[in-house]
């Protein structure tokens, strides 16, 4: 699918993003482990979540949906069943790597797949810590998937992570709830924290002091009614946009502002965005706020170290704000950009420099000096759905048409995207 995009005449009015991606993943599977009935409310609607909720229905789990959201009937610990076919986790590496945790300690074989994408993804970071625990996984060469687990019997580990990755730390943790006895991780730096949150909601007793994480296990979960927040990383999007384009004013409802996921509002904030948060309040034990956003002057800025992992998923679209802001931006210590659904360092030089632009790049990151100014051209995705929503900013600023290929894969995090961004700017 092609889409094209053209310069902004405005970028006014209200917009909901989608349920959070990541929140999401973890009701699901969470639901699926708990006993008793989990019913979820604003379930984020792109594919990535789809190919979840199709695997836990795959490995037995009862999945209902009507006009009030989604309703689960969870199996317990052990109550998966063996699949008839490889498990497809599509485009998701929390798909897979999440439930990679679960599906070590069932007592069958199970295998898990992905798409091209995925399946170049490295997925060592998993199979390391899991295999200490006493899991048998087989991978491709290169430490890929598809993924063929062995479940097994597995005992607590003491995890010392070299990365600082809420997937990795999630899976050690759910293979941790299948263990008698407390299992550990500790990261370089504090990453999302979704999963300790919703483990809680769900009954489980899941410890922090500092960089370390523990649960116990056998844990019991039981079923909750889960409301989902807006996603933060969808709405950096309509953020940007809003700073960028002249004369804009923008409320975005119900997004989730959770601490490890705010790097995105400290760093516009220090760059000169103008945002407030209204109506704060809490949903399944996350935070959650109506953002408003209006036009601003921005600065360059540097962004590294531990603040990375809270917005590695909004580097791309930050990048387009510093080509517009005054001054230079440096983005540092984000190598894990190089392993994304394509390697975003590249895919940011090839379509910034196609633009008209200037960057420099460099194994862990980037430089920008703006600001500069755009033409439209035609560009590719690579099949990443942050690119393409990165590039769809950029053109509203550019002059003349920006088109982009392989469009379509913003469904994987938000249907519906390009028809929101040309109501609000009235293209």
């Amino acid at each position: 699918m092609i889409q094209s995009i053209k310069r902004a005449k405005s970028f006014q009015g209200t917009v909901t993003v989608p349920g959070d991606k990541s929140i999401s993943h973890r009701a699901l599977m969470f639901g699926a482990m708990a006993r008793g009935e989990t019913r979820i409310a604003n379930l984020a609607p792109g594919k990535d979540v789809q190919s979840t909720l199709q695997c836990i229905e795959n490995l037995g789990i009862s999945v209902e949906a009507d006009d009030k959201g989604i309703h689960i009937r969870g199996a317990g610990l052990k109550g998966f069943h063996p699949p008839q076919s490889a498990l497809n986790a599509g485009n998701s590496g929390t798909t897979m790597r999440l439930l990679a945790g679960i599906l070590a300690a069932q007592p069958f074989t199970s295998m898990i797949t992905g798409d091209a994408s995925l399946s170049r993804r490295p997925m060592d970071r998993i199979i390391v810590p899991l295999s200490q625990m006493g899991a048998h996984i087989e991978a491709q060469p290169g430490g890929t998937a598809p993924l063929k687990i062995h479940g097994k019997d597995l005992h607590p580990i003491h995890y010392h992570s070299s990365v600082a990755s809420a997937q990795v730390k999630s899976c050690v943790l759910l293979a941790g709830l299948h263990t008698r006895g407390v299992t550990s991780v500790t990261e370089p730096a504090i990453s999302r924290d979704h999963t300790e949150r919703i483990l809680r909601e769900f009954g489980a007793s899941v410890t922090q002091n500092d960089l370390t994480v523990s649960v116990e296990g056998p844990a019991q979960l039981q079923g909750i009614p889960i409301s989902v927040p807006g996603d933060i990383s969808a709405a950096a999007f309509f953020m940007i946009a809003a700073c960028l384009v002249p004369d804009a004013d923008i409320r975005i409802r119900d997004v989730g502002i959770n601490p490890t996921r705010t790097g995105i509002l400290s760093s516009l904030e220090r760059m000169g965005c103008m945002i407030n948060l209204n109506n704060k309040r809490k949903a399944g034990g996350e935070p959650v706020a109506d953002l408003m956003i209006r036009s601003s002057r921005l600065r360059g800025s540097v962004i590294e170290g531990d603040i990375i992992p809270q917005l590695v998923d909004e580097i791309p679209v930050l990048a387009i704000a510093a080509l517009f802001a005054e001054g230079t931006t440096r983005v540092k210590d984000a190598g894990e950009l190089r392993v994304k659904e394509t390697d975003r360092i590249a895919a940011l030089e090839k379509n910034i420099r196609l633009m008209g632009g200037e960057i420099d790049t460099f194994d862990d990151g980037f430089s920008i000096t703006g600001p500069q100014k755009l033409k439209g051209a035609t560009l590719d995705s690579f099949g990443d759905h942050r690119i393409a929503m990165a590039f769809a900013v950029a053109g509203l600023l550019a002059d003349g048409e920006t088109i982009i290929r392989n469009a379509e894969c913003a469904e994987i995090s938000h249907p519906g995207f390009y028809h929101d961004l040309r109501v609000l700017s009235y293209v």
